[in-house]
C-alpha cells in the first residue's frame, strides 16, 4: 500500500485495514481461523445487494467475538457481519456475485471475495487454508496481510530514511530563512525547501500507512512519527503563501499545493519542474521576495488573522523587517502591544538566524 495515491479505494483500504490491524477483536478472529486451517469468507457489511447475492446459511445476529468468528469458519461458505463489527449477521452462506465480473483470481474463494467486494462495495476478508494469507479486498484493490515483523521492519528503514531527510530539510529552511532576511532568496532556494517538504511529507505518510496496519504494534513508531514530522504540513502551506506568484492568472495556493503533491517522483527531484509546479517560471537563478508569513509565523502568540493583515499591509518582509513600531501599529488589529511584540519578536528572529548561518 505504500506510496500509491489517495485515491478512494486506498481511503476505504485504509480503513478496512484499520478494522483487521493487531490488537483487534477482528484480528484475532482471524489468527484463531489461520491457526486452525480452517480459511474462511467474511463479509464486512450488509445490505440489500449483499442479501441479493447471498443464499442459503443460517441467520444469527448475534454479538461478533473472536472465538464465535472462529468457530462459524468451520463450516463452509461465507459469513457476513454487520459493517461496525458489532454483530455476526449470518453464516454458511453460498455467495454468487455477478459472474460478469472481470476477476484475476484463481482460487474460488478468492474469486468470489474479490467480486463481492467489487459488486457490494463492502470490504471482503479471505483466508486460504492452503496458502495461510489473510486477503482483504476493498474495490478493485487487494491486500495481503503481512506478519508485523516484517512490516516493523519495513517501516523503521522508512523511519531511517525520513529522519536523514527531516535533518537536511532543517538545514534548507533555515539557509531560506537567513536569505529572505538578507534579501538574497532565489527560485531555486524556494524550489529546494518546497521540495524537501514534500519529501518528508510523502515519507511520512508511507510511514502512516505500516502504522495503521500495525495497530496496537505501531504505537512506539507513531509517537516517533509525531515527533518528526509535527508542522511540516503548515511549513509547506507558508512557503507557497510566501512566493505564490500574484495576479488575475495566478492560482490559489491550494491549487499550488495540489500540483506540488501531483508531481511524480521523478519530477520531485528534479528542482525546476518544482519551481514550475509552483508558478515560479524556469529561471531557478531569478530573484524571488517572500511576503514574511513564515517569519511571521515563528513570532509567539500572533493569530493568523492578524499575520494576514500584516502581510497585506506591507507586502513584502523586507517592508516588514523595516517598519517601526509606529508603523506596525496602523495595522488594523495591532495595537501598541502587539507592535512592540511583533517588532521584537522579528527582530530576535532576524539576529538569531544570522548568527545561525554565519557562526
Amino acid at each position: 500500500m505504500a506510496g500509491i495515491e489517495r485515491t478512494d479505494d486506498v481511503l476505504r483500504l485504509r480503513t478496512a485495514l484499520a478494522l483487521i490491524a493487531p490488537g483487534t477483536p477482528l484480528r484475532d478472529g482471524l489468527e484463531r481461523i489461520l491457526r486452525g486451517r480452517t480459511g474462511a469468507l467474511i463479509v464486512l457489511g450488509n445490505d440489500r445487494t449483499v442479501e441479493s447475492i447471498a443464499t442459503g446459511g443460517f441467520v444469527l445476529d448475534v454479538p461478533f467475538t473472536a472465538t464465535g468468528l472462529r468457530e462459524l469458519a468451520k463450516m463452509d461458505g461465507a459469513i457476513i457481519v454487520d459493517k461496525d463489527l458489532t454483530r455476526i449477521l449470518r453464516a454458511a452462506v453460498h455467495l454468487m456475485p455477478d459472474q460478469r465480473i472481470p476477476s484475476e483470481e484463481t482460487g474460488t474463494r478468492h474469486r468470489t471475495a474479490d467480486r463481492v467486494a467489487k459488486q457490494t462495495g463492502y470490504p471482503v476478508i479471505s483466508v486460504s487454508q492452503s496458502m495461510q494469507i489473510i486477503a482483504a479486498y476493498v474495490g478493485d484493490t487487494r491486500h495481503v496481510l503481512e506478519d508485523s515483523g516484517q512490516i516493523l521492519s519495513r517501516a523503521n528503514q522508512a523511519l531511517a530514511t525520513l529522519e536523514r531527510y527531516k535533518l537536511r530539510l532543517d538545514e534548507v529552511s533555515s539557509t531560506l530563512s537567513a536569505l529572505e532576511i538578507e534579501d538574497l532568496v532565489t527560485v531555486r532556494d524556494v524550489a529546494v525547501v518546497a521540495q524537501r517538504l514534500e519529501m518528508v511529507i510523502r515519507i511520512a505518510r508511507e510511514i502512516e500507512d505500516y502504522v495503521l496496519e500495525l495497530g496496537t504494534d505501531g504505537r512506539l513508531l507513531s509517537l516517533q512519527l509525531e515527533e518528526l514530522v509535527t508542522g511540516v504540513d503548515a511549513d509547506r502551506e507558508l512557503v507557497i503563501r510566501d512566493y505564490v506568484p500574484t495576479g488575475r492568472r495566478a492560482r490559489s495556493p491550494e491549487a499550488l499545493l495540489a500540483l506540488l503533491e501531483s508531481l511524480s517522483p521523478t519530477d520531485l527531484v528534479d528542482p525546476l519542474a518544482v519551481a514550475k509546479a509552483l508558478g515560479l517560471g524556469e529561471h531557478l537563478d531569478g530573484a524571488v521576495a517572500p511576503r514574511g508569513y513564515r517569519l511571521l509565523a515563528k513570532v509567539p502568540r500572533l493569530p493568523t488573522p492578524v499575520v494576514d493583515r500584516l502581510v497585506e499591509h506591507f507586502s513584502t518582509l523586507q517592508k516588514l523587517l523595516s517598519a517601526g513600531v509606529d508603523d506596525l501599529q496602523a495595522v488594523d488589529g495591532v495595537g501598541e502591544l502587539r507592535a512592540r511584540s511583533v517588532r521584537e519578536g522579528l527582530s530576535r528572529l532576524a539576529e538569531s538566524t544570522i548568527l545561525e548561518r554565519y557562526v
